[in-house]
């Protein structure tokens, strides 16, 4: 199998030597496509062979009339193979971000331009996963292909292999694709990171301060980042529900401020691990109250809240001196 496999890699290498990354759409073309038997394609011709040796030895002319008849089979099986990949299109779609050790999936987007549907098309990538679907006539399917997230950074799309042995199973036909298109690997949270320092506690409820302090300075239309307490559960009741919900304001927010520095982390300890500490305490503090800033050695965030803003500290420490 080791053979094989090289074999196979060393093909598709020569295959698409001018070819990655592509742009999109990635059209499949006469050129592109190969074809070979399968191993049951293989059996087959050996049989052909053995029942048209049989009918020469014997003169057999319903011999003659059946083999013929097999083999025009099989060489029409050839042309339905290549056909059924012929002119598919493939177009990358959006890859959610995930953490390190997780599985990335990449959406793509398989269009079919004929009034005929394609049968058993098969899309795997080497060392993911691997999904079979039918095409309908001139319409598109969408399938997601899996591969581990191993380290943080961009993780490339590798090789794409299509094919299909439809109708028969009888021969193989196949082709390589090498769209461009990356997944965002944040960086493995840790299970045991310390709390960040001058929040006072745990690592949660470091995070969770009160603005009492503070001075009301006003009302703003609610965000679902805000905290249950500072909305104007009042000024609500008074409107009977028909009123969409207010969020509290409130001057000196210092008091509510967390600032993520990296130098807080052990110096000691690795690069990954400093990052793998340091998602740990964005995601925390994006469950708290707090308006959290985020310093790095080459980039600094001001405090905000909300998703956009986890997504930014999230990607600033996942492309941190990126490998």
């Amino acid at each position: 199998m080791k053979v094989a496999d090289a074999i196979r890699d060393r093909f598709a290498t020569w295959a698409l030597r001018s070819r990655p990354p592509e742009p999109s759409p990635v059209t499949l073309g006469r050129r592109r496509i190969y074809v070979l038997p399968t191993r049951g394609g293989m059996a087959f011709g050996v049989a052909l062979m053995l029942m048209l040796l049989g009918a020469i030895n014997y003169n057999l002319s319903l011999g003659y009339a059946l083999v013929f008849l097999l083999a025009g089979l099989g060489i029409t099986t050839i042309f339905h193979s290549f056909r059924n990949l012929l002119g598919v299109s493939l177009v990358p779609g959006k890859a959610v971000p995930v953490f390190a050790g997780e599985i990335a999936h990449f959406a793509l987007v398989l269009h079919n331009p004929d009034r005929e549907p394609r049968r058993l098309v098969t899309l795997g990538l080497r060392g993911g996963t691997t999904e079979t679907l039918d095409i309908p006539a001139a319409m598109s399917s969408e399938v997601r292909l899996g591969l581990p997230a191993n380290r943080r950074g961009w993780l490339a799309l590798p090789r794409i292999t299509l094919e299909t042995d439809y109708p028969l199973g009888l021969i193989r036909a196949w082709a390589y694709a090498a769209p461009e298109m990356h997944c965002l690997v944040y960086p493995e949270p840790a299970t045991d990171a310390p709390p960040p320092p001058h929040s006072g506690g745990t690592a949660e409820g470091r995070l969770q301060r009160s603005p009492a302090g503070d001075d009301f300075s006003g009302l703003r239309s609610h965000q679902p980042s805000d905290p249950p307490r500072h909305v104007a559960w009042k000024a609500a009741a008074r409107q009977d529900g028909s009123a969409p919900l207010l969020t509290k304001q409130f001057s000196g927010a210092s008091a509510d401020t967390l600032w993520l520095d990296w130098d807080d982390t052990d110096i000691g300890v690795a690069t990954e691990r400093r990052l793998s500490i340091m998602t740990r305490w964005v995601l925390d503090a994006a469950q708290s109250s707090a308006s959290w800033g985020l310093k790095l050695p080459r980039e600094t965030l001001p405090p905000a809240t909300g998703d956009a803003h986890l997504r930014a500290s999230l990607k600033a420490l996942a492309l941190h001196e990126a490998p």
